[in-house]
């Protein structure tokens, strides 16, 4: 599905539903929402209980008859009713009556590069839900681009990287559309796996469900280099005794079990280059790779993708808001009309 920035500037509001986080952007207010996309529902009553920030702490702390829920899975939503149900309480009623008022009221949404027509039709329906005549579709990774500033409009080749939590999606960018493009089913959320397994193969030790992250913090300077910390302490369950306990951890090891899923992303990124025509690889050596998305921020990455690139490797400056600041520059009407469709189909 292809789009205008001329069509984007009728839309009064955006949405960028991702695996791990639901941005709502709202012409003229600016980014309103920023939550996990995550509901606890009541499973005895259907009743909502809790949305964002407040539902993801209850993530295994709950009794049986409260489940957390994930509405969307790696840029699909897979639960229309909940993602609906989400979406209205994360906006609220003053911000809801606010949009209603608007005639014809007119939706952006993000969607991976490679979505089918069915993950489509569910995000349209989604918007619909919320009161949208119309919903137009944006390719998350030029919303990416814009959003950090990358000059997508010259004939010069830029590359992108969205690292999100289900998945990681990689192109080069000329003329304002998308030369070539790959989508690795691999993000945040298989690091995370990869370090779970580890503690509990290794150590016999169960993490908390929300330990995982600070366990990322905690290797933070290099990480992913031989010359970041030697060691960190962290708590979790016995597998044996189901007592607490803490060990201590060589963080050498935790590298080791997170090269499998890394070099799959390492691999994508060959594909995309080795496809991809000589000249805008010419360009590349110079600009380099531009990364967004929220796990573009796990430790040492980038300097594990310029040793396996040499190329040039940036973090956008909020990587995690790139492409809800892209498809709202577009709203707003920030960004000039380019020469070619900016918006890959």
């Amino acid at each position: 599905m292809t789009v205008s920035l001329e069509q984007l500037r009728r839309c009064h509001f955006a949405v960028d539903l991702g695996a791990a986080r639901t941005r709502v952007y709202v012409k003229g207010a600016g980014l309103v929402v920023d939550q996990p996309s995550a509901a606890a529902v009541n499973t005895r009553t259907g009743a909502l209980i809790a949305v964002g920030e407040f539902a993801e702490q209850m993530t295994g702390r709950t009794p049986s008859y409260i489940r957390v829920v994930r509405p969307v899975s790696g840029g699909t939503v897979v639960d229309i009713e909940m993602a609906q149900r989400m979406l209205r309480h994360l906006l609220g009623d003053k911000m809801r009556r606010s949009l209603r008022r608007k005639p014809r009221l007119r939706a952006a949404a993000c969607t991976p590069h490679d979505a089918d027509p069915l993950a489509q039709r569910a995000t349209i329906e989604t918007l619909v839900g919320l009161g949208a005549r119309r919903v137009e579709l944006v390719d998350t990774l030029i919303a990416a681009a814009v959003g950090c500033g990358l000059p997508v409009e010259q004939p010069e080749a830029t590359m992108i990287m969205v690292c999100g939590a289900a998945a990681t999606q990689v192109a080069v960018l000329s003329l304002g559309s998308i030369v070539t493009a790959e989508r690795i089913p691999v993000g945040g959320e298989a690091v995370d796996h990869a370090i779970v397994q580890h503690l509990r193969h290794q150590h016999e030790l169960m993490l908390p469900s929300q330990s995982v992250r600070p366990l990322q913090i905690a290797l933070s300077g290099n990480g992913l280099s031989p010359d970041g910390p030697v060691s960190t302490e962290i708590h979790g369950r016995d597998v044996a005794t189901g007592l607490a306990r803490s060990v201590k951890i060589d963080t050498a090891a935790v590298r080791n079990a997170i090269q499998t899923p890394l070099t799959a992303v390492l691999d994508g990124i060959g594909k995309v280059l080795r496809v991809c025509p000589p000249d805008l690889v010419a360009d590349l050596a110079d600009r380099g790779i531009m990364m967004v998305g929220g796990s573009a921020l796990l430790p040492g990455f980038d300097q594990m993708l310029r040793q396996y690139t040499g190329m040039p490797v940036h973090i956008a400056e909020r990587p995690d808001i790139c492409a809800a600041q892209g498809i709202g520059a577009m709203l707003e009407g920030k960004i000039e009309p380019l020469t070619l469709n900016p918006l890959a189909p």
